[in-house]
């Protein structure tokens, strides 16, 4: 059913990295939230970490938003889906306005899905080292694109009174409001590492602090009634929004039947990697979707007939990990058992029989090691043989983002022939019901997925 969706919206975008969209968005999102609003949170692109600070600050899951893992149909739908019943939707951008898949013009840009969205774009600017060149800068951006509407900018890391002065003076010059206007302060730092931000799972109470030091950073700063008007100005958005069942159902997979098997989903501060929809799709094929973590829990949930182990930073963990050797025996028995297990990237780690020199779970005959090489960027696909998530021939596109080099034992299939970029290789592992690989796919592109592994999920009652 096409439905208009009526929802305020803003698209917070920067020239380049670093110049302060998670600051600036996370805090939008918690002030929002704070004069009693309810604030739909949503990243471009594949980024797990930011959306994790974007649900603290709102209270609801961060959704990302990604044409090239998902296609660009997807992009309104997955919005809508997210933003039901929300009074106001912000979007961080994803590296520069213009940035996205290298050598693919606009794809997967923070400029692609502000058009897809009709969105207005709020652009921060690091002022720190300009004074009336910011003018130019900005005339630059907001002209590259007549489709990309500019509706203002928020300066960021602005040092003293006089150099606000200096900024405000060349963009008025240039006919751009100026929205906002924050100093420079170490108070709403994030701290970093090899993947980028620390995950909110790993640093609560500070994450809180610093979300709320981000929220209160915005206030100070920035005209939250111009931004909210800003907001209301954004079109209606024509188009149904994105329904699990329905996806299932559009992608042939057959209604869920029978008792609701248990697909146990790993969290925790090693594991935080995973997209909303994932889990949506599982509940939706028939399964009861049950988290946890293995760096507290000593075993499975009871009745596991399913195994789904995402992203995150096990090497951090290897240590714990290691130490909790009767759960890493349950998914060891598990798998060998029959049992689908999916797993993505740190999954595959956590799956292979060493990391970093840690007992693992053995599942996998391969050994990983840390490296200082970081491996990341986007990929297309195509599965080699039949799998618990794919049957040969089933073309993907996913994302990879780790430092660590996998030496694989003999005799195992592979999950992926990887087919662009760069010459043709195969990738990842499928074992009995395992599937582990390093690519990150979204499954609101492949619902055949979470249908396939709950399908063959084993039932409350039935043997392992």
């Amino acid at each position: 059913m096409v439905s208009t969706l009526r929802i305020p919206r803003l698209v917070v975008a920067a020239p380049s990295s670093g110049s302060g969209k998670t600051t600036v968005a996370t805090g939008l999102m918690a002030a929002f939230t704070g004069r009693g609003l309810t604030v739909s949170p949503h990243k471009a692109g594949p980024d797990y970490i930011d959306p994790g600070y974007h649900a603290l600050a709102t209270g609801r899951p961060g959704r990302n938003l990604d044409a090239y893992l998902c296609g660009t149909e997807l992009l309104g739908p997955l919005f809508a889906h997210g933003a039901a019943g929300a009074d106001l939707a912000v979007v961080e951008g994803v590296m520069g306005l213009y940035d996205g898949a290298a050598g693919q013009g606009e794809l997967a840009s923070t400029a692609q899905l502000a058009k897809a969205l009709r969105a207005p774009v709020v652009l921060v600017v690091d002022g720190s080292s300009q004074s009336r060149s910011v003018a130019a800068l900005v005339h630059g951006f907001a002209s590259w694109d007549p489709e990309v509407r500019i509706g203002g900018v928020i300066l960021n890391k602005v040092g003293s009174d006089r150099h606000e002065e200096l900024l405000r003076e060349a963009l008025d010059e240039a006919g751009v409001d100026v929205l906002g206007v924050l100093r420079r302060t170490p108070q709403a730092a994030t701290p970093s590492r090899h993947l980028g931000l620390v995950p909110v799972a790993e640093r609560e109470p500070d994450a809180v602090a610093a979300v709320a030091a981000m929220a209160e950073q915005v206030r100070a700063g920035c005209d939250l009634d111009a931004l909210w008007a800003l907001a209301r100005s954004a079109p209606p958005l024509a188009g149904a929004p994105w329904d699990p069942a329905g996806a299932l159902a559009g992608a042939g997979a057959p209604p869920p039947s029978g008792p609701r098997p248990v697909v146990a989903v790993a969290g925790g501060a090693a594991f935080t990697f995973s997209y909303a929809e994932h889990a949506e799709l599982l509940t939706a094929a028939g399964a009861e979707v049950v988290p946890f973590d293995p760096l507290r829990d000593e075993h499975l949930p009871e009745s596991t007939g399913a195994l789904v182990i995402g992203g995150g930073f096990p090497e951090v963990y290897a240590p714990e990990l290691s130490a909790n050797a009767a759960l890493r025996a349950e998914v060891a028995a598990l798998a060998a058992a029959g049992a689908p297990v999916a797993a993505e990237c740190a999954g595959l780690l956590y799956l292979a029989r060493e990391l970093d020199g840690a007992p693992m779970c053995g599942v996998l005959d391969a050994s990983a090691r840390m490296t200082e090489r970081l491996t990341l960027g986007y990929r297309d696909a195509v599965a080699v043989g039949d799998s618990v998530l794919a049957p040969a021939g089933t073309r993907v596109s996913g994302h990879e983002f780790h430092r660590t080099r996998l030496e694989p034992g003999a005799g195992t299939a592979p999950a992926w022939g990887v087919v662009r970029p760069g010459p043709p290789r195969t990738e990842g592992f499928v074992q009995g019901g395992v599937h582990a690989s390093y690519l990150h796919v979204h499954w609101a592109a492949l619902p055949t997925a979470a249908a396939r592994l709950v399908a063959r999920a084993v039932r409350p009652g039935a043997p392992v």
